[in-house]
């Protein structure tokens, strides 16, 4: 009986995938990602091997590989709960490239000899210790996108319901003697109890954003104006002004100092179709490069979720048609347009042209040619860049435009890729 038990126990684990025992590395059980990577996804120089460098981000790493960064989750085949709560990749970590694994390429962390460094990196990454104290900065994980571009839009700007700052507290004086405070100088606010906390952030409510489409209103984007820290309770709480990207006004408002923290999502397409629109910009800058930073009209109600990577298109221009009968007579065609024509005060008008005997039906259908019709002609919408959502609420969103391959402009629409 007993090796029975054995027997069933080691056949059951035989049953479990390799890359769920292997420490670190994404599991490609049930609920993997919809699609697999193939050959065509892989970039032409995309290498074997891989090692993660300080300053690498994950976008960066998954263009090594791929055509589509957002493929990286099929890549890895990771399921939902890894795209959320992936397996961070830290500098020092060798990547390595399955060109021919079961389902398509795949990526893994691989060891040293995995790689064909055997004993050789084993040695290399011995430390000896000795008696004495060492200092060392923490490795941390490479981040998913530039950080530099977002970190100001992580915590501000706020976009709130149309009245959602009425309640909270207000400035309501510079110190003596100011009209407005900066930084370095004090402020005083009503209604901030001892329980409410010493960090805070300064705003002012400011444009209506409404969709683009139905014009319904989204909410208020408040603009950040600074950060503020309390210095003495009291009715009124006295504050000072640590920092100030403009003057901070009476009837400005606070709210408590929320941690920016970077989006450690990996970058996927939506699991469902989403079309939204380019709603705004910042800085109002006419053609919208890489990096820059816009809103789009869709938000967590729509499906939308920090990670999600959108592509953009330029929406088509609606031309003018030219009556054109590809099928008429020369006769015909000149009456339709030739006969138009003016230059200065002279008309050119051609010769009556006789028309043709009536064409029986068998004839009308034999006869060769197409016709375009001569009202207004709708261009294809043209792909012009890959945007990645970054901060996600309930009716709009911001994204940075991580490519542009074109220009992009306020009014583009933005769909799952």
């Amino acid at each position: 009986m007993r090796k029975a038990i054995i027997s069933l126990v080691a056949a059951m684990v035989s049953l479990v995938p390799a890359c769920v025992l292997a420490d670190g590395m994404p599991s490609s059980a049930t609920e993997a990602s919809p699609g697999h990577v193939t050959q065509a996804d892989l970039q032409p120089t995309a290498p074997d091997t891989y090692t993660v460098v300080k300053g690498d981000t994950l976008w960066g790493i998954s263009g090594k590989f791929l055509k589509d960064p957002w493929k990286w989750p099929q890549i890895w085949q990771m399921n939902r709960d890894q795209i959320k709560n992936p397996h961070w990749i830290y500098p020092g970590d060798i990547l390595a490239l399955n060109r021919n694994a079961p389902g398509g390429p795949q990526l893994s962390l691989a060891t040293g000899a995995a790689v064909g460094g055997g004993s050789d990196v084993a040695v290399a990454n011995v430390v000896h210790l000795e008696p004495r104290v060492r200092t060392e900065s923490l490795t941390t994980a490479i981040p998913t996108i530039p950080g530099s571009a977002i970190g100001p839009f992580l915590s501000q700007p706020l976009v709130v319901e149309p009245g959602g700052l009425d309640a909270s507290p207000t400035i309501v004086a510079p110190e003596e003697g100011r009209v407005m405070a900066s930084a370095g100088e004090s402020a005083y606010a009503d209604r901030i109890g001892t329980a409410d906390g010493v960090n805070w952030q300064v705003f002012r409510p400011g444009p209506v954003l409404h969709d683009p489409d139905t014009d319904e209103v989204l909410g208020v984007e408040a603009k950040y104006l600074g950060d503020a820290r309390v210095r003495r309770f009291g009715n009124p709480t006295t504050l000072t002004i640590t920092r100030s990207v403009e003057e901070i006004n009476q009837g400005d408002r606070l709210t408590p100092a929320r941690e920016s923290t970077f989006p450690n999502y990996v970058p996927h397409a939506p699991d469902k179709p989403i079309v939204g629109k380019i709603m705004g910009v910042q800085g109002g800058v006419a053609e919208i490069g890489q990096y820059e930073i816009i809103q789009i009209n869709r938000g967590s109600r729509d499906g939308l979720e920090v990670g999600h990577v959108l592509a953009s298109y330029h929406t088509g221009a609606i031309v003018g048609g030219l009556e054109h009968d590809m099928g008429a007579t020369s006769g015909e065609r000149s009456d339709s347009w030739l006969g138009k024509l003016k230059i200065g005060s002279l008309s050119m008008k051609p010769n009556p042209v006789v028309p043709d005997p009536p064409a029986t039906a068998a004839a009308k259908d034999d006869k060769p040619g197409a016709v375009l019709a001569a009202g207004p002609v709708k261009l294809p919408d043209e792909r012009n860049g890959i945007i990645f959502v970054f901060r996600v609420f309930e009716k709009m969103s911001y994204a940075i435009v991580m490519r542009a391959n074109k220009p992009i402009y306020v009014g583009d629409v933005v769909r799952t890729p």
